[in-house]
């Protein structure tokens, strides 16, 4: 893992998802085979294979609490193109100071990971009014999720993760995207941890080959996408739950 320390310029971006974006960190140890943030690395310039290199983006707190004077305030997704839990932040804490700095200023945030190191930051969470948590779940098999997500948290992890955040007060989402073999049996094992869902197909142009390898080719039709998203769409109005397709 190439580890290294970078000053930016800023850290309060426009964003196409929400109103702005914070990426405490360029680049992403999780290295998911499918993940649509490696095509970053034609803008900056790394060699190396996507989830073999991380810069840390030192100054992003100082950055933020000069940007949030000058902007108006608005929904932060924090984060859009790393994950914010990944493991550096246990020792670098970028992701904490920046969403010390929004509760202190009242600004909403939509927090989106795949690590339950969100839940050492419930302190902040729990003080914050406009503050969602969600957590990327795209199966409930973990023998699939450790082919596609090799070097992420397991799946009950983040489920459990989730049930605390819920049971804590704390406003939960589940991100399904993509949507992998097993993500059927998600809705069950999601029933009571969130107050909604997004499902996503995402953009899978990067992980074909990772299909054919282990002959899921058929998991990547159109026919695979719109019966799973709808059945767990389904699934989670029977239990009043709110699903978003965002497909």
């Amino acid at each position: 893992m190439n580890v290294k320390e970078i000053q930016s310029k800023t850290i309060l971006s426009p964003s196409r998802i929400y109103d702005y974006v914070i990426n405490p960190y360029v680049g992403c140890q999780h290295g998911c085979q499918y993940c649509y943030a490696r095509f970053i690395k034609r803008f900056s310039g790394h060699q190396e294979p996507w989830g073999e290199f991380v810069d840390i983006r030192t100054n992003a707190a100082d950055l933020l609490r000069v940007e949030i004077k000058k902007k108006k305030c608005a929904t932060v997704w924090v984060s859009g193109l790393c994950d914010p839990y990944q493991p550096l932040e246990n020792k670098y804490k970028i992701t904490r100071d920046c969403l010390e700095i929004l509760a202190e200023n009242c600004w909403p945030a939509i927090i989106q990971t795949r690590s339950p190191l969100v839940l050492r930051d419930l302190d902040i969470l729990r003080g914050a009014e406009k503050f969602e948590v969600g957590l990327t779940v795209t199966t409930a098999d973990d023998e699939i999720r450790k082919l596609f997500e090799p070097n992420a948290p397991s799946i009950k992890e983040r489920l459990n993760a989730l049930d605390e955040l819920h049971r804590s007060g704390i406003k939960t989402y589940a991100m399904i995207a993509p949507i992998l073999p097993g993500a059927g049996a998600l809705a069950n094992a999601l029933a009571g941890k969130v107050d909604y869902i997004i499902v996503d197909r995402m953009n899978y142009h990067n992980a074909d080959w990772i299909y054919r390898k282990y002959n899921l080719e058929d998991t990547l039709s159109d026919d695979f996408f719109q019966k799973t998203s709808h059945e767990i769409a389904n699934t989670f109005k029977k239990s009043g739950i709110k699903c978003n397709l965002t497909f």
